[in-house]
């Protein structure tokens, strides 16, 4: 690593760069288009922008990738932006936690990011955040990741004045319900046949469940996100977590080749998965880390602990009730597939003490399972069938409880 000086800045040039910038917090910068430029040794990403901002750039391995973080821009970008080339092979952007948005390129081999700087405005361009990658050899890249820690940048915010704290309120003993939409930000999920996203689609039916479960006056509604924005898996479970979830439902809308398969189905865990197709998807949906650029070699045995506690034996049953009801209500609504309650090894549903299922509730592959996945009526109906069943599931844990 080494020192790189240009006029009266510096960069830091390696495995992490970094360049501070002040923003306007009341117009956010707009990243307007990303282009490529593919030489024999070296790959040249240009981001062209609406105004100057924070950015920090470094490298994962296993994939390797590039990510690349800005303070929080708005987005000028179609999807396939940018299209697979000699290095890069894939590319991805979204918001992914409040204040900072997120670039990621997938790429072929070991890289090292030799320069990154903010160009100015000149004729007819306005400010670019131009990004240099070269060809290493894996020996050399690990190395240098080993001795390279990701720079952060920081936007100064006024502090929020200090207000007294109200008096405390008499607890909610209403059960809560944790509604998880799958993917977002920076993680997409699957692509529809007609453009929708999977993160869009999640999101709009967590919102649609919310509202009906809150007009029963049955339910406490909780969602891991609100927006579109990346939560990374673990941070799912811990959001349920913290907040003592009775319940977690996790939404999705997966994708495949085959075009003409529909219908939707419930999973529950299990690390041995009920048929291939199930033991798939759970491995494409726990890839949703990687996807947003995390560094799964931070990840601690929290989760492969929490695997063994005796509590899940019962969470895993509770879960498994809730499954067939949900398959009993959602049959009425919606086509399920013929193998409709399925077992996998999905990460999200790994809380020991919260009863999870993970619901799909079709395939964008398919259009007519895309169009109706698009209809506020058709999610509308999906929600009634899980209140329905969600209502069934604590009657009964109810009865249970009564001598």
């Amino acid at each position: 690593m080494y020192w790189i000086r240009r006029s009266s800045s510096a960069i830091f040039a390696g495995f992490v760069l970094f360049a501070g910038a002040a923003a306007d917090l009341s117009a956010r910068p707009v990243v307007e288009s990303v282009r490529v430029g593919d030489q024999i040794k070296k790959t040249r990403f240009v981001v062209d922008l609406s105004a100057k901002v924070s950015f920090s750039v470094f490298t994962l391995a296993d994939p390797y990738r590039v990510v690349i973080d800005l303070s929080e821009v708005d987005w000028r970008l179609k999807p396939d932006a940018v299209r697979p080339g000699r290095r890069i092979t894939g590319f991805r952007f979204g918001l992914f936690r409040s204040g900072q948005s997120r670039m990621v390129l997938d790429v072929k081999q070991p890289v090292n990011v030799t320069k990154a700087f903010i160009l100015g405005p000149s004729g007819h361009r306005g400010h670019r955040l131009v990004i240099d990658l070269a060809e290493t050899s894996r020996p050399a890249f690990l190395a240098a990741l080993r001795r390279s820690k990701p720079a952060s940048s920081r936007i100064k915010r006024k502090s929020p004045a200090v207000r007294p704290s109200p008096p405390p309120k008499a607890r909610d003993t209403r059960p809560l319900i944790a509604i998880d939409p799958g993917h977002g930000g920076v993680d997409p999920g699957a692509r529809g046949r007609g453009g929708s996203w999977e993160k869009t689609i999640t999101l709009l039916q967590a919102r649609e469940l919310k509202r009906q479960l809150l007009r029963t006056g049955r339910y406490r509604v909780l969602l891991t996100r609100r927006r579109d924005v990346f939560v990374r898996l673990r941070e799912r479970i811990a959001i349920a977590q913290r907040a003592q979830a009775d319940l977690f439902i996790s939404l999705h809308a997966d994708s495949i080749s085959n075009h003409r398969i529909r219908g939707g189905a419930v999973y529950t865990l299990s690390e041995r998965a009920s048929d291939k197709e199930a033991a798939a998807l759970a491995r494409k949906e726990n890839k949703a880390d990687i996807i947003a650029g995390i560094d799964l070699n931070e990840q601690s045995t929290t989760v492969a602990k929490i695997l063994i506690d005796l509590r899940q034996r019962l969470t895993k049953n509770e879960s498994v009730t809730l499954a067939k009801g949900l398959v009993s209500e959602l049959g009425k609504s919606m086509r399920l597939l013929r193998n409709n309650h399925r077992f996998a090894g999905f990460a999200v549903l790994k809380a020991p003490d919260i009863p999870s299922v993970l619901i799909e509730m079709g395939y964008l592959s398919n259009r007519t399972d895309e169009r109706l996945l698009r209809q506020a009526k058709h999610r509308g109906r999906v929600a009634r069938s899980i209140v329905r069943a969600t209502n069934v599931y604590f009657a009964r844990q109810q009865a249970l409880r009564q001598p």
